[in-house]
């Protein structure tokens, strides 16, 4: 099991580097940044940032998408970082939810983020690539031959099929062990039906974590089902509310959903949080005492997880890290 954090673009450059550098020093394998420049600041100049006080520590985006940048700029900034870390870089890669919808623009659709995760890694890896809208070819006369290992995020069963045909890894915003395992299982049997390996398929786990009492920890992480509530809501708006393509489970939770202020993206005080009860949102994190962290990221594992990935926006943040590093990260060593 690899463990990483995930900040959103408002945390003050200090912090930052030093929530990097204990991070590290405990055990966390990857630091990942959201990609939404409307709403926060530029991910990419604080991941530039963070890696020259890191080592080892692997970073990216959770998410880009194929809709905010040119494709050949976008590949030029992920094969730069790769440079500048000496190979420390993945991508995180989705629809472009909040990145594009707050600018009052659709998402990519399914088909544009498996062109893009194709292109951007052949331009990456610096062979002469022509993608949509690009006429003349593109050839980074400077690439180094680096594979950027792409994390695609997905939920229904066409994004699914997406992320383990296209994929080198699956984002899964959840940490419910039951639902995880559903969806990784998908996953992998579409990779498998093109005749891929997937022996080292990574599947992420992204989803908010606290240590504390549980009623404190529901209170501080129950922005979390709301923010997932609108990827279900799209799935629900294609396939039905009776859909078999995602569990009931999994879609039940937002049968009172009234809307969502993408202003208020990932935050506590979103308008649109009382269609939340307090055992979704337990189901949807990490939380309670450092033994029951464990004991649910083991199952996690047992699911088929290989990466836990914090959602680091609660508060105690430097707390939490230092909670990890002596109580739950060891127990997976």
């Amino acid at each position: 099991m690899q463990f990483g954090i995930c900040f959103k673009g408002e945390v003050h450059p200090n912090r930052a580097r030093y929530l990097t550098r204990q991070a590290e020093a405990g055990g966390f394998e990857y630091c990942w940044f959201y990609d939404s420049h409307i709403l926060w600041r530029d991910s990419y100049a604080a991941m530039a940032m963070c890696m020259e006080h890191t080592t080892n520590m692997r970073f990216g985006p959770c998410v880009t998408n194929p809709g905010v940048r040119d494709w050949s700029v976008a590949a030029s900034l992920f094969g730069s970082l790769a440079v500048q870390s000496g190979g420390r870089f993945d991508i995180g890669l989705g629809r472009g939810d909040s990145s594009l919808r707050v600018m009052g623009k659709k998402p990519a659709n399914l088909s544009q983020v498996s062109e893009f995760a194709e292109k951007v890694k052949a331009m990456i890896r610096g062979d002469e690539v022509i993608y949509e809208n690009c006429p003349a070819p593109v050839r980074f006369t400077w690439s180094t031959g680096y594979e950027l290992p792409i994390w695609i995020a997905a939920y229904g069963p066409k994004a699914i099929k997406v992320a383990g045909e296209k994929g080198d890894g699956l984002i899964l915003q959840i940490a419910e062990p039951e639902i995880c395992q559903w969806l990784t299982n998908q996953a992998r049997s579409a990779g498998e039906a093109i005749g891929r390996d997937m022996s080292n398929y990574g599947v992420m786990s992204a989803a908010p974590a606290y240590i504390g009492p549980m009623d404190v920890c529901v209170e501080k992480t129950k922005w979390y089902p709301a923010m997932v509530g609108n990827h279900v809501a799209d799935i629900v708006e294609r396939y039905g509310a009776d859909t078999s393509s995602v569990p009931k489970s999994f879609t039940s939770y937002i049968e009172n959903r009234r809307g969502y202020d993408y202003h208020k993206h990932g935050q506590s005080d979103n308008p649109f949080l009382d269609f939340i009860t307090p055992e979704v949102v337990e189901s949807f994190g990490v939380l309670g005492t450092p033994q029951q962290h464990v004991e649910k990221i083991k199952q996690l594992e047992s699911a088929g997880i290989t990466q836990f990935n914090i959602y680091i926006d609660n508060g105690d943040e430097e707390k939490l890290i230092a909670d990890y590093t002596e109580h739950v990260i060891p127990e997976f060593k």
